[in-house]
């Protein structure tokens, strides 16, 4: 099992990128929650795995952690949300999907040219996936900036830190577990002040697109 635990590592890294790159393509709201669901089931296992090999308990219990959260719970609020605000399509983008795409295999690019010296200095088995890991964040990134709705946007945000997590998990062999609470914590408390901003986002002008933020600042001047 030791003998191929890298290339299972890798193999869960590939996954979260392609899932990456399928969520800064995908139009429909439900879909990129199932795309962020499967995203942390790869997490899931990828931190399982390394505990395994690794013979690290925390490993398993920042597994179990984001089993929880990103698995379980935080889909299960994005659904419910979606279901109270009648939200299904997202289908306003700063840039189309071809060029959107494009833009994805560059940042790609740039991530691994940027983490290569940084890779070779890393003693972890999974050391190669620092690349990787910095891929899908800056993806994460993007999509928030060209998407216009709140939703879409918020997953971005909850992608941006499963890359940051695979990146700590992967090849650091994991985070104290003080800071595993404190980052699910905060992501938590982020998507629950989010849900309700998009609530009211909603309330005050009958659509989630966050350009609406501009008249209200107008409003209040």
């Amino acid at each position: 099992m030791n003998h191929y635990a890298p290339q299972l590592i890798n193999l869960s890294a590939t996954l979260i990128l392609l899932l990456s790159f399928a969520m800064i393509s995908q139009r429909r709201i439900v879909s990129l929650i199932h795309l962020f669901t499967m995203q942390g089931v790869v997490l899931v296992a990828a931190s399982f795995l390394l505990g395994f090999v690794t013979q690290q308990p925390d490993l398993y219990v920042s597994g179990a952690l984001t089993l929880v959260l990103k698995v379980f719970f935080i889909p299960w609020m994005l659904h419910r949300m979606i279901r109270k605000l009648n939200v299904r399509w997202d289908v306003e983008t700063l840039l189309n999907i071809p060029t959107t795409m494009l833009v994805g295999i560059g940042l790609v690019i740039f991530a691994f040219s940027l983490v290569l010296p940084i890779s070779r200095l890393s003693h972890s088995i999974a050391s190669g996936s620092l690349g990787i890991a910095l891929a899908c964040v800056l993806l994460s990134f993007m999509m928030m900036i060209v998407r216009s709705k709140a939703i879409p946007q918020v997953i971005g945000f909850l992608s941006m830190e499963n890359g940051l997590i695979f990146a700590a998990t992967t090849v650091t062999n994991g985070m104290p577990m003080i800071v595993e609470f404190g980052i699910a914590l905060d992501v938590l408390v982020a998507v629950l002040i989010l849900g309700v901003f998009m609530f009211q986002i909603r309330e005050k002008f009958d659509s989630l697109d966050i350009h609406n933020l501009e008249k209200l600042k107008d409003d209040c001047a």
